[in-house]
């Protein structure tokens, strides 16, 4: 007669069914975190907007523009100011952008230069396609509600060579000035690309921003990783403006 297993014998044999079991289901867990993850980037999530670029005026012909660059411009409908940082997403490399069209602002060209410029932004109507994502931005990464605006003010002017005798000419230049983000400013060179067709200037660039710099905290949290910057996106339109330009400060 064979003698009762004892319950400790039991229990060391039960002990190993029981590691397998719990391994497995992490390694379950682990393919649909991983699996879950790349379905919603590459499905579900929306892709990021293109970044920003002069595209080139429609028909064959080549316009001269009329009239002159001198005078006061302003902001026009159509602008827009955004944000672009890489993300890793449980391990999945994606990109997250945001993007506003409320933004103001003016330029004043004197002759053959950019005397003047400034821009203002509404921080609390940039969205991305996450609300989620916007929330944070507009609470413990950008503080919308004690830090409202951003704001680029043109610090040196700058020269923009000879008048352009097309409508597809583009110039870059180098823009000198002072952007302000969560209540800090920094002394920032952006590179620009303009365009004149004799109605409007557009201007498109990007600027490098570490977080650090503007006391603006990681955006990373659980789950997500972010680099130490992003990337902020400008796309504007000038139009002639009626009403004088205010100084810098």
């Amino acid at each position: 007669m064979t003698e009762p297993e004892a319950p400790a014998a039991r229990s060391r044999r039960r002990r190993p069914r029981l590691l397998i079991a719990l391994l497995g289901a992490v390694v379950v867990l682990a393919i649909l975190v991983v699996g879950g993850t790349a379905l919603y980037i590459n499905v579900i999530k929306e892709d990021a907007p293109e970044e920003f670029s002069l595209a080139q005026p429609s028909g064959s012909e080549t316009v001269a523009p009329a009239g002159s660059l001198s005078g006061a411009w302003a902001i026009a409908p159509g602008s827009e100011v955004g944000y672009r940082v890489k993300e890793i997403l449980f391990g999945q490399d994606t990109t997250a952008a945001g993007r506003t069209k409320e933004v103001s602002g003016s330029l004043t060209i004197d002759g053959l230069r950019a005397s003047q410029a400034s821009f203002t932004v509404r921080m609390a109507s940039v969205t991305s396609d996450e609300t989620r994502r916007d929330n944070q931005f507009r609470g413990r990464i950008m503080d919308t509600g004690t830090f409202p605006t951003a704001t680029f003010t043109l610090a040196e002017p700058v020269d923009i060579g000879t008048v352009p005798t097309d409508s597809k000419t583009t110039r870059s230049v180098t823009a000198k000035g002072d952007l302000t983000l969560r209540g800090t400013t920094n002394r920032v060179t952006m590179t620009l690309q303009s365009r004149w067709d004799g109605t409007s200037i557009r201007t498109v660039g990007q600027l490098p921003v570490v977080f650090a710099d503007y006391g603006i905290p990681n955006p990373s949290f659980p789950g997500i990783s972010t680099e130490d910057h992003g990337i902020m996106e400008v796309s504007l339109i000038f139009t002639r403006s009626s009403a004088p330009p205010s100084p810098n400060p």
